[in-house]
């Protein structure tokens, strides 16, 4: 029978024991659980440029089908840009979806759309306003289909589309103000003939204007003609009725050529002479050419709409994965009336 000094000795042997084997279990343990040497892995695939076409590195025109939902056909320019990109198309080959929107924003949503739904290559956009096109540029971006914005310009996130190619409508106004200021180092009092209330050409150009303007010189009125002579012609009866021509006011800034030929109907008919008022227009067109020629305008600011070569330059580089500047502005001047009638016949819009 064990006294308690062996039963004490026999207890710490079991102690020590049960230590060892716990140990051993936890070792065990650990073995078990230690996570696996990572598996070597490959360098993820790159991701392909946004809005590269399988056909790329080797792409043509061919196979490319370009999206243009055109805003409409106001004026002389809006025709000559149309022109410019359905020759472009005969030329090089692409197929072109084309539209019609007739100058209706709603219009131009539905086109592309339905442009998303056929799956082209790219959509060349020509914006009617600025504002409202974040949701339908979001629905080309998800499906992959690469936006250049043509011309006029859009408020929208610019990572919904890829490049905008058109003219600096800012630059274009501060380029009318100039003449002002060197016509009126005194002073004077002007109208204006805006474009389309909220499309980026009319907001653009308004702020370059007023930006650069002298402040001797006073904008008295200012009333959208829409871009259209049908719509400017009453407008500038309304200016006429309410303002005496070269009393209260000795000019006028007119946001394009079509509206200029519109209210040179009106003044006409008021009994204005050519020359009488400071007139100057944007587009640099046939129709603004002759009016220099005639005396109306005494100066146009270019503005280029035959766009297509350059779009369709870029779309190809896109759909071929390369690289494109955010924004591209076309070389541009101004035109006086000492060349007017030299340069009218060279005029292809």
């Amino acid at each position: 029978m064990f006294n308690k000094k062996d039963m004490f000795k026999v207890l710490v042997l079991v102690i020590v024991f049960t230590m060892a084997l716990t140990a051993c279990g936890t070792a065990a343990s650990t073995a078990t659980q230690a996570p696996a040497a990572p598996a070597a892995t490959t360098a993820a695939a790159a991701e392909k440029p946004f809005g590269e076409a399988s056909c790329a590195p080797n792409c043509t025109y061919k196979d490319m089908v370009m999206c243009f939902p055109q805003l409409g056909a106001e004026s002389d320019w809006r025709t000559a840009d149309t022109a410019s990109f359905k020759d472009e198309a005969a030329k090089d080959g692409f197929q072109l979806v084309f539209s019609d929107a007739q100058q209706k924003q709603e219009n131009q949503i539905s086109a592309v759309r339905a442009c998303i739904q056929q799956g082209v290559s790219v959509i060349a956009l020509p914006p009617v306003v600025e504002d409202g096109w974040d949701a339908v540029l979001t629905e080309a971006h998800n499906a992959g289909i690469p936006v250049i914005v043509v011309d006029r310009t859009v408020s929208a996130d610019p990572s919904l589309y890829v490049s905008h190619i058109g003219s600096d409508m800012e630059l274009e106004g501060k380029r009318a103000a100039e003449e002002f200021n060197k016509k009126f180092p005194d002073g004077a009092k002007i109208l204006e003939l805006s474009g389309t209330t909220g499309s980026g050409a009319a907001v653009g150009r308004a702020k370059g204007f007023r930006e650069a303007l002298n402040s001797n010189i006073e904008i008295i009125d200012s009333q959208t003609g829409n871009f259209t002579r049908a719509e400017a012609l009453p407008v500038m009866q309304a200016f006429l009725q309410k303002y005496k021509a070269g009393t209260d006011f000795q000019g006028i800034f007119i946001h394009n050529d079509d509206m200029g030929i519109g209210a040179i109907e009106a003044l006409k008919a008021a009994g204005v002479n050519p020359g009488d008022l400071f007139i100057v227009s944007v587009d640099g067109t046939r129709g603004g050419f002759q009016a220099m020629v005639d005396g109306w305008f005494q100066a146009d600011v270019e503005c280029n709409p035959l766009l297509a070569p350059q779009v369709a330059e870029m779309a190809l580089t896109i759909m071929n994965g390369g690289t494109v500047d955010a924004n591209v502005l076309t070389n541009e001047t101004v035109y006086y009336p000492e060349n007017a009638a030299e340069l009218l016949p060279t005029r292809t819009y």
